[in-house]
């Protein structure tokens, strides 16, 4: 089952249960499905890498928008962006703890032979591809600094 076909069902049982904020949520994710779909030399279909990269957008939006919320004290305006990024964050697959991202890291330095700073690129775009969907990218790059300063 494609990622539209399960958030329209979900859609469906959120307006059944008349639950507000899952509702906007999935609205959300099916207007970027399908303005990704539209978008000039799109495919019909997206592939699950694409699903993957706009669900986790759709998470980061929501996440910073819920810090500036908080930065400023409005809680009223923090709390239901977290709370449509927790509904979005069930269509992603299940997240790598830091000691796990912290392995995979630690496993490509050691094969890249990266002894510094000047390799962080190149390590990056290894854990990245590598961890893709399944850790946040500003995780990954804060333990990529960690482990080659």
């Amino acid at each position: 089952m494609s990622l539209q076909q399960k958030v329209m069902t979900a859609l469906k049982e959120a307006m059944k249960a008349k639950d507000a904020n899952a509702m906007t949520s999935l609205r959300a994710i099916k207007s970027s499905i399908l303005l990704a779909q539209t978008e000039s030399g799109a495919k019909e279909e997206l592939t699950e890498d694409q699903e993957l990269k706009l669900l986790q957008k759709l998470v980061k939006q929501r996440k910073d928008s819920a810090a500036i919320f908080s930065e400023q004290k409005r809680e009223d305006l923090a709390q239901p962006e977290l709370d449509q990024a927790k509904v979005i964050e069930q269509f992603l697959p299940a997240q790598l703890d830091e000691t796990e991202i912290e392995k995979i890291v630690v496993d490509i330095i050691a094969k890249t032979g990266a002894s510094g700073m000047k390799d962080m690129g190149k390590v990056m775009g290894m854990a990245s591809g590598q961890l893709a969907g399944k850790a946040d990218g500003k995780t990954i790059s804060n333990i990529v600094k960690s482990k080659l300063s």
